[in-house]
Order: structure tokens, then sequence, then C-alpha cells
């Protein structure tokens, strides 16, 4: 495979369109030669199982059988399209048509470029994978697991260095280190009297002392169904970052209708997402009656709730017993989303519920959530 080739060179905007609407548009459009050729082949191969498509004419292609197996398929997409469209198309491929080959083949996961949308798909089919196949998948998620804890950890360690230092400048642009009023003055002659506006040319930002704090215990309790893929994916990862630091305590609970207490595993994050279960019924109040079970000093313990909310169990004792912490004085967060987009999709009326019993619901990227436990901890 040749990776450093750049992606096809259509000659003109009528042969794009030929290659976005598919073999319909040829007799208005003129049919497609060399590269541009095979890049609508591939792209039959895939968007070609779509009816929507079909239907309003946007994609057809020719009755005869594709010649390409899932492995050809991949080798072509890779020396046909730049990296962004690579990362599209194999995300189309699992997520929206559900070739699961992309991901049990084993010709196809030695050869893939490692991504998030293709970890959410090893773990959805690891179950179908036979021992060599597996061994291959969790290459894989090793090395998108390493990517995304190399981001977080730099997050996590700023979030958790210590307080604010208002004497010394910080080049670390965060905006928990945002220096408001300096920034004010050092821009101040950027005032324009008639649009009653300061343009900042020069935001400053200051540093963080290291302080010792004390022991805090850090329960992550993490919804395993199907729908919160991501959110076990970054969570397993924080967890392996909070595991790290210097007076914390880290549990990692995984729940669905049964509590699997994963925080032996809590180092090793790839372990720990091979053996997570995605899929079955959710009990939430089960989950936080164990969360409860590790609580030894109330007022030095966080539980983070990482659940769409859409309660299987008992929603009064889920209610009654967010309440009973939060009135010990743990601090409950309850997260709709723990990932980059942080759009989440949850019951907003039982939400509402857990806030009025004194929790605070949110939905947060993994960066996020180190600042708001470091502001939790250093308070």
């Amino acid at each position: 495979m040749n990776k450093n080739k750049t992606f096809i060179d259509i000659p003109s905007d009528t042969q794009r369109w030929r290659l976005l609407l598919g073999e319909a548009a040829q007799p208005s459009l003129g049919a497609l030669t060399g590269d541009a050729l095979a890049a609508d082949a591939a792209l039959e191969w895939l968007y070609g199982r779509d009816p929507e498509l079909a239907q309003r004419g946007e994609r057809r292609g020719g009755q005869e059988a594709s010649q390409l197996t899932t492995p050809d398929w991949v080798n072509a997409i890779h020396q046909l399209f730049p990296q962004e469209v690579i990362e599209r198309l194999e995300r189309d491929a699992v997520e929206r048509f559900g070739i699961d080959e992309v991901v049990t083949n084993l010709e196809v996961l030695e050869r893939i470029e490692p991504s998030e949308s293709l970890l959410r798909a090893v773990l959805h089919t690891k179950h179908l994978m036979n021992p060599q196949v597996l061994a291959a998948a969790r290459k894989l998620v090793a090395e998108v697991v390493r990517r995304i804890m190399d981001k977080l950890a730099r997050e996590v360690r700023q979030s958790f260095s210590g307080t604010r230092d208002r004497r010394r400048p910080s080049r670390i642009r965060v905006a928990s280190n945002f220096d408001f009023k300096r920034t004010v003055r050092a821009n101040l002659h950027r005032w324009h009297p008639e649009r009653q506006k300061l343009y900042i040319e020069t935001p400053l930002f200051i540093s963080r002392s290291k302080r010792h704090t004390e022991r805090w215990d850090i329960v992550l309790l993490v919804d395993q169904s199907g729908s919160m893929v991501d959110s076990v994916i970054h969570a397993a990862v924080m967890a392996a970052c909070l595991w790290q630091l210097p007076g914390m305590t880290t549990h990692l609970v995984a729940f669905d209708t049964a509590v699997v207490d994963l925080t032996r595993d809590v180092s090793d994050p790839v372990e720990l997402l091979m053996k997570v279960q995605l899929g079955g019924g959710t009990d939430i109040a089960k989950a936080v009656g164990y969360a409860q079970g590790l609580i030894h000093n109330p007022r030095r313990s966080m539980v983070v709730l990482i659940s769409d909310f859409y309660e299987g169990g008992s929603e009064y004792e889920l209610i009654r017993r967010t309440r009973q912490l939060c009135a010990a004085g743990v601090k409950v967060l309850g997260l709709a989303a723990l990932d980059s987009a942080a759009k989440p999709n949850y019951d907003r009326e039982l939400a509402q519920k857990l806030v009025n019993a004194g929790a605070q619901i949110g939905a947060m990227t993994p960066g996020e959530l180190a600042a708001w436990l470091a502001g939790q901890v250093q308070q």
C-alpha cells in the first residue's frame, strides 16, 4: 500500500459530480476513467448499500456484482483518498452499514488505520472474534487508547498541579489558568470607544504552584449500555490517568443490570476495555448503591455517574440513594456524556430529579471533567 499517495486527480467539476452521484448520472455527465473510476467503485461498494440513496438517484451502480472483498476495499480507499476521507468511509462502513468484517477480519485489522470509530466497533464485536483476530484487535485498541491518553494525561496533570499562582505567568493556555485582570490591563490600548469593545490581542495566563492535597476517593460509575460506548472509552482512560495521581483513590465500576467493579484493571485501560460487555438493560440505582459501599470519608469523596439516565431499575431508589450521598457530604456529578463532543441524549426529567436531590448534572469532555474534579479537590 502506498501511504504517500495523494487523492485522485479529478480533472473537472463535471467528473466530481459524476463521482458523487454514481452511475445513474453517467448519461448526463459522462464516464469516469483511471483513478476516478476506481474511486467510484470503492464508493459504490459502500454507499450502494443505502436504499434511500438509490431511490433518490444520488448513487446507483450497475447491476453487476461487486468484485471487491472487504480487504480489497480497505486497500483501495487507502490508495485513493486522503486521511480524513478514509476515516469517514471506515466509520460509515462500521457504524452506518454494520460491516463487521472491517473489524473481525484479520487481514483488514492488520492494515486498517486505528481510530476511535474503529475502537467503538471492536468493543461492539469483540465477542465475534477468534483468538488470532482478538489479538490484532487488541493492538488497535492499544494504539487508540495511547493517543487518547497522551492528550488526556496532560490535561489531568495540569488540572491537578495545584492552586493558581498569580505572581507567575504561564504559557499553558487553558481556561482554568486565564488571568482576567492582567489581560484587561495589558490590552487597554486596544479599547474601541465607538464600538464600546475591548479587543484582546494578548491573553495572559497564570501558573499553578503545587501543593499537597488530602486523599480523596473518586468513584466512576459507567453505564455500559451500547449507546454509552464513547463515554465508556473515555472513562477508562480517565480512570487510568487519575490512578497515577498522588493522594487519589480511584474506583471504576461498570454497570447494566449487574454491577462489575473493574478497579483492579484501572491501571491498564486496554485490558479494562477488552473486559467491558456493552449492551443489556440499566439499573442505575443498583450501581449508586454499590458506590455507597465504597465511601469511607464522605466529605473527601466524589461519585461521578456517567449515564443517559434512562433507568430500568427503581427510580425511587436511585433518587433516595443520591439524596443520601449528597446529604452525607459526597459530591455527586451526573454526566450524560463524557466524550470529545459532549452532546448527550438523555432522560432530562430524571436528570432534573437528581438535581433536586443534590447532584450536579452536565455533559463534559474528559478535559472538562479533570478540571471539575481538580476544582472540587482544591476547594
